[in-house]
Order: structure tokens, then C-alpha cells, then sequence
């Protein structure tokens, strides 16, 4: 059995829980606010291309990065949607079990998002949206290289290192930190600011 990674979180002060929640919620902003204005920038417009070209987002991720797969689902596409306006067209790699589980028992694990970006007819006018917070996720990393040679622009949300898809991506929106839950939550803030600037850009834009 491979060792749970969780041993590699840094930890905060342990006097009390408050404290832990100061300091923690003290570094979460720190590493907020130490994204690259121009990367942020440029996952925007990347987002904002993708809508107004009718371009399709697929979206992936593994356990907590799963569930913000999921979650950026649905505020990508319903907290964006504007009655008459043409719409994100998402779809999470991670939504259906049947396929997912299908693909891993014949295929391999290392397989669920490339084999199904390959199912999809992955378009170089589509958006591929990868979070990893190590980077490393070998399933992440095949999906990242065929996005690639689809010429497919990848938007990749990493931690710690980066890892491989820091480079791999088109645009890296890198939180540069060695906790797990600190930098899904940023990946979560990321998120819900893409989506909620997105709707307020699109509807000043009417």
C-alpha cells in the first residue's frame, strides 16, 4: 500500500484550535494573494474565449480536487448562465462512475481522463481545466499531454511544487504552499473568482 500523502502537510501553531485557524486561515490569504496577477489574468480570458467560441471545458481532478471538479461543474455553467446568452458548456471527468470505474478496471486508473477526453473528441477550441495538488497525478498528467497534442490550452491549478503540470499548462495558477487543505481551499476561491467575474464581465458586456 503507497503512504498517505498527508504526511507531507506543513502544520500551524498547536496551542488551541483557534490558534490553528488563525494561522491557517493567515497563510491561505498569503497564498492567495502570491498568485501571478497575469496568470490569474490570462485563465480569465482563456475562460471568457472559451464561452464566446462556443468551445466545450472539461474539468478533472483526484479525491478533494474531485469535489472542486465537481463544484466548479456547476458554478461554471448554472452561476454563469444568462437567459439568451450562449453559455459554458462543462463536463466533469469525475461525474460519471459507471464510465470512470470502467475505464480504470479495464484500462488502468492512470487512464480516466485521457481515455475520456479521446471519448469526447477532444477540439482545439476546448478548455481543459486540471487540478492536482501535487501536480503529480499520473492520471492528470495523461490527460495535461493529450490536451497538449490536441492543441488544446490547459488551465492547471497545482500546490506545492507544481509538478509536472505547472509546466505542462498553459496557463499554471500555482498556490506555492505544502498543505493539502490549504491549497484546495485556494483552488476553491480560484474557482468561485473566475466564475463570479466571469458573470459580472459577460453581463456588463450586454
Amino acid at each position: 500500500m503507497l503512504k498517505d500523502p498527508r504526511f507531507l502537510n506543513k502544520t500551524f501553531a498547536q496551542e488551541s484550535v483557534h490558534q490553528y485557524l488563525s494561522d491557517y486561515a493567515a497563510t491561505l490569504q498569503e497564498c492567495l494573494k502570491s498568485l501571478a496577477p497575469k496568470a490569474l489574468d490570462a485563465a480569465f480570458q482563456l475562460l471568457l474565449k472559451t464561452r464566446t467560441g462556443g468551445g466545450r471545458v472539461f474539468v478533472a481532478g483526484n479525491g478533494g480536487s474531485a469535489a472542486i471538479s465537481e463544484h466548479l461543474s456547476c458554478d461554471w455553467q448554472k452561476g454563469v448562465h444568462i437567459t439568451g446568452q450562449s453559455c459554458l458548456k462543462v463536463h466533469c471527468l469525475t461525474s460519471n462512475t459507471a464510465l470512470l470505474t470502467a475505464i480504470a478496471n479495464d484500462y488502468g486508473y492512470d487512464q480516466v481522463f485521457s481515455f475520456q477526453l479521446e471519448l469526447a473528441e477532444l477540439k482545439a477550441e476546448d478548455l481543459v481545466v486540471l487540478i492536482s495538488s501535487s501536480g503529480n497525478s499520473e492520471n492528470i498528467v495523461k490527460a495535461a499531454t493529450l490536451a497538449q497534442k490536441r492543441q488544446c490550452q490547459i488551465i492547471g491549478l497545482s500546490g506545492f511544487s507544481g509538478g509536472k503540470l505547472a509546466s505542462l499548462a498553459t496557463v499554471s495558477l500555482h498556490v506555492p504552499f505544502e498543505n493539502y487543505g490549504v491549497v484546495e481551499d485556494a483552488h476553491q476561491v480560484i474557482m468561485h473568482v473566475l466564475a463570479q467575474y466571469l458573470d459580472l464581465i459577460v453581463r456588463q458586456r450586454i
